[in-house]
């Protein structure tokens, strides 16, 4: 009788042995979470449109592959602060046409007094030192000298056409996006402008224009990634990304991603946003007025979470810092509980301020809120959800394929008479992999609980119509999360 790839009619003399690899594991082999980062390139950079990039860590080599200053490089830098471990891609996208976003620094000047004017461009300090007795003109000079000199800054500065006082800011790239840019002057406590010298600040506007989200989810290699890291909202590049993420979570890819991205707007900008959408693959984080644009925050929240999640896909982000973020100002900050509350009903995740003035989660909603008929459904509520599933059909899918990979399918009535070292599995042997694996790997790892309800639950058949085929229908009881803890104090007087 065979045994492994032993021939039946071997006659040589004396001893053979084969290998089989089948029973090896005995947990789940931990998987590799890659990320995606798609984010405007600069004609500038090296790095072709639409082709994948792997990142190191080197922020010359992501000036140098899509230029100083653009999106792409900015949230790269972000990234990479945030979370230097994981493995990341890039694919760089542009806008054909377009418009990019203004903003102005208006100067006025009665008799400056030395000083420093301490700007702030999409959350990077630029410091301008103000002399006695300048003009405003000479301070306009100096804002546009000392932002053309930091070519980190998404934007380029230059005298306002036919003006002499009002600098222009220029987005380097085109787009809705660069609407999102935010400058202001005295961020941090302490910080005043020059006895003698006013600025006013016009906010971003102008930029028109979205890539072609269609292309580049079509440009997104059969591979897995498991976090995509999105800057634009609109409508059609959400609906572009959303539809290819729901083709990968689906059973005959199974190569589920989670992305994430932001919105900058008012309270009630940001729920109206939430409202318009109902993606379970999306979790979008509110910003406020924040003084830096929701590309920024995209590629650090999906730092955050890429890192965590692949550690634990059920543990909760709450109280996580997104590094290097900066909240809005004391006065823009949302009250701490009702509109909170509110937006993670909208489906937007929301995050607190720490005492040390860290942005912090509070809670990664998805984007899904409503079933199919419009009614509230909360199963898909929070981003752990499908990222836990992620992981049992992970699992799953890497037992069935490492212990049955060439097997034949028999009913359970030829176990008493099977030959132990036959490759043939039945619903009997399938079932009893399936429990063994959620005893030492689903349950221990606080991914799943009530472990006899799923054992009465779990169901194992041969098809009806295709006797090559095993059915398994199971009902995972998912840990949840700690989110709230609700006390009534009864006292006594």
């Amino acid at each position: 009788m065979a045994l492994g790839n032993i021939p039946n009619d071997v006659r040589t003399p004396l001893f053979f042995m084969d290998f089989d690899n089948s029973k090896a594991l005995s947990g789940t082999p931990a998987q590799v979470h890659r990320v995606l980062v798609i984010g405007q390139q600069l004609a500038t950079g090296t790095a072709q449109p639409l082709e994948l990039t792997r990142i190191g860590t080197s922020e010359s080599q992501m000036d140098e592959q899509f230029g100083k200053g653009s999106m792409m490089s900015r949230m790269l830098k972000a990234f990479r602060k945030a979370n230097f471990y994981q493995d990341v891609y890039a694919l760089g996208v542009t806008i054909d046409g377009g418009a990019a976003a203004v903003g102005e620094i208006q100067v006025a000047v009665t008799t400056a007094k030395a000083g420093v004017i301490y700007l702030l461009i999409d959350g990077d300090s630029v410091q301008v030192t103000v002399n006695a007795d300048d003009t405003d003109e000479d301070i306009a000079a100096a804002i546009i000298a000392k932002v053309n000199e930091d070519t980190n800054l998404p934007v380029t500065a230059a005298l306002k056409a036919g003006e002499t006082t009002i600098v222009a800011l220029t987005c380097k790239w085109t787009g809705q996006t660069g609407n999102d840019l935010d400058i202001r002057y005295n961020y941090y406590d302490g910080e005043v402008l020059p006895a003698g010298v006013t600025l006013t600040i016009v906010d971003m506007a102008g930029g028109a224009g979205t890539p072609d989200m269609a292309e580049a989810a079509n440009a997104i290699p059969d591979e897995w990634y498991n976090h995509i890291s999105m800057p634009f909202n609109d409508t059609q590049s959400m609906n572009a990304l959303r539809d290819e993420l729901i083709k990968r979570w689906g059973p005959l890819v199974m190569m589920e991603g989670i992305g994430y991205s932001a919105y900058r707007g008012t309270y009630a900008e940001t729920g109206t946003f939430g409202e318009s959408r109902n993606d379970f693959l999306f979790t979008c984080m509110g910003t406020n007025k924040a003084p830096q644009a929701p590309y920024l925050w995209s590629a650090v929240y999906s730092a955050i979470a890429s890192y965590n999640l692949a550690i634990d896909p059920a543990r909760p982000l709450q109280t996580l810092v997104m590094t290097d973020i900066l909240p809005p100002a004391k006065e823009d900050r949302w009250p701490q509980f009702p509109e909170r509350n509110n937006l993670l009903a909208d489906g937007i995740a929301t995050y607190t301020v720490t005492a040390g003035g860290e942005v912090a989660i509070e809670r990664e909603v998805s984007m899904y809120r409503v079933n199919s008929f419009g009614d509230p459904d909360p199963s898909y509520m929070d981003i752990t959800t499908p990222a836990t599933l992620g992981y049992l059909r992970y699992s799953m899918r890497n037992m069935v394929t490492n212990r049955f990979p060439r097997h034949k399918l028999a009913g359970d009535d030829v176990l008493d008479t099977l030959d132990p070292a036959q490759p043939v599995v039945t619903p009997k042997i399938m079932r009893q992999a399936i429990i063994e694996l959620a005893t030492i790997d689903w349950v221990p790892k606080g991914l799943m609980e009530d472990l006899e309800g799923f054992k009465e639950t779990l169901e194992v058949y041969r098809d009806s119509s295709d006797n090559n085929r095993l059915n398994v229908l199971f009902n995972p009881d998912l840990v949840n999360q700690l989110r709230v803890v609700a006390s009534l104090n009864q006292f006594i007087l």
